[in-house]
Order: C-alpha cells, then sequence, then structure tokens
C-alpha cells in the first residue's frame, strides 16, 4: 500500500526519472533526424508556458509531462528515414535499459530505487510510444506513424505542396495552396517564401516549391512531429 513513506518514491519518479527518459526519448528522435539531414531542430521538454531555452532545447513550465522534437528539410526525406525518426524514440530508450541493465550486472552500478524506477518507467514509456494510437488534437503516437509508413497510407506518405510562383506577366510572387488555389501575391520573393512557411509548418506533412520559368524547385520540407 501507498504510504507517507513513499512520497520521495513519487518525487524521485515523476520529477527526477521521467523526464530523464523523455529527454533520451527526444534525443533519439534528434540523432536520426540529424542523421538524415535535418534543419532547424528543437526540443520541447514538458509542456505549459516556456520557461527558458538552451540551445536547440526549451523547456516548459511543465518539465516533467510530454515532449516533442521539432525539424524540417530533411535532406533524405524518405519513407525509411521518417520511420528511423519515429523509431528513434524509443530505440534510445532501450539503449538506456540495456546500458542500465549491463551496469548492474557488471555491478558498476548498485541497484536502487533509481535503476529500478529508471527501467521500469523506460518500459513504459516505450510500450505506449509504439502503441499505434490516435491522441486528441489530430496527433499520433509514434507507433501508429511507424505503422501508417510501412502500410504507405497515404496521411502520412503524401505530402502537401504549397507553391512559391513567378508571374512574369505582373511582376509579382503568387503563392498557391496544395490545391493549386491562389492565396496571395507580393512584390518581393522573400515575403511569398515567408507566407508560404506560415501556412506550410502548420499543415505537415508539407513542402514548399519555387516555380520560375516552368522548373520546379523544392526550397523547404515539414515533415511530421514526433512525440
Amino acid at each position: 500500500m501507498f504510504g507517507i513513506s513513499d512520497l520521495p518514491k513519487f518525487f524521485l519518479a515523476f520529477f527526477l526519472v521521467m523526464p530523464l527518459i523523455s529527454i533520451l526519448h527526444e534525443g533519439g528522435h534528434v540523432f536520426f533526424a540529424w542523421l538524415m539531414g535535418g534543419k532547424n531542430i528543437k526540443v520541447s521538454v514538458g509542456t505549459g508556458k516556456p520557461i527558458f531555452n538552451w540551445g536547440m532545447i526549451e523547456v516548459r513550465k511543465y518539465y516533467f509531462w510530454y515532449g516533442l522534437c521539432t525539424f524540417e528539410n530533411l535532406r533524405l526525406n524518405r519513407r525509411w528515414s521518417n520511420i528511423l525518426i519515429f523509431f528513434g524514440g524509443s530505440l534510445f530508450n532501450i539503449f538506456g535499459v540495456m546500458a542500465v541493465m549491463i551496469l548492474v550486472e557488471q555491478e558498476l552500478m548498485d541497484t536502487n530505487m533509481f535503476t529500478y524506477q529508471f527501467t521500469y518507467f523506460s518500459l513504459y514509456y516505450i510500450f505506449f510510444a509504439l502503441l499505434p494510437m490516435s491522441y486528441p488534437g489530430g496527433n499520433y503516437s509514434d507507433g501508429k506513424v511507424i505503422l501508417d509508413l510501412l502500410r504507405a497510407k497515404s496521411h502520412v506518405i503524401n505530402e502537401r505542396t504549397y507553391r512559391v510562383q513567378w508571374n512574369e506577366e505582373k511582376k509579382e510572387w503568387h503563392v498557391f495552396n496544395h490545391d493549386r488555389e491562389f492565396i496571395q501575391a507580393f512584390k518581393e520573393e522573400l515575403d511569398a517564401g515567408n507566407k508560404a512557411r506560415e501556412i506550410a509548418v502548420h499543415n505537415r506533412p508539407s513542402r514548399i516549391v519555387n516555380v520560375k520559368d516552368g522548373e520546379e524547385k523544392e526550397i523547404h520540407n515539414y515533415p511530421r512531429i514526433p512525440l
């Protein structure tokens, strides 16, 4: 039965062990996103109002709950590369569990409450990360995205394409959505590109192509975000 004497174990688990496991998990996503040439990689630890930023890491008010990794412009934006990115979080958690077990077996680390909780909650984290399920708000677990990628489901394979296109007649840049519907015109290419990015980043998976003289060139891509 849970008693007053167990409160320190509770605080250790939820305010130290779980955040460490979450950071390790996001580190796996970051590693493979970086390996695939991802740019602007950022990690949010926790949820709620941001407290401070340290490099690519953003720590939020409730640092002990939730986390996500964002990136863009993958150099290798293929089905298999996205599978590795989404599986990377759980893979790093597995490595963490194996490392602790080996250290304990080799008597380089004592068996204690920290090692027990780290192993237990890591397995808990892995299970729910890889369990194929949908979350409120339209997000998916890593496992569901991996499964849908393996099954070539259209909602994870097909990217929305937004176009920044030069109009020679009017001497201006036009922004078109995925259905090639006109959105807005700009005199400067930079302003048109910023408008396209503003839309595309909120409609992942998506990409932006620059169209001039009949040639299309991808300038940005925004893959799905692993949690």
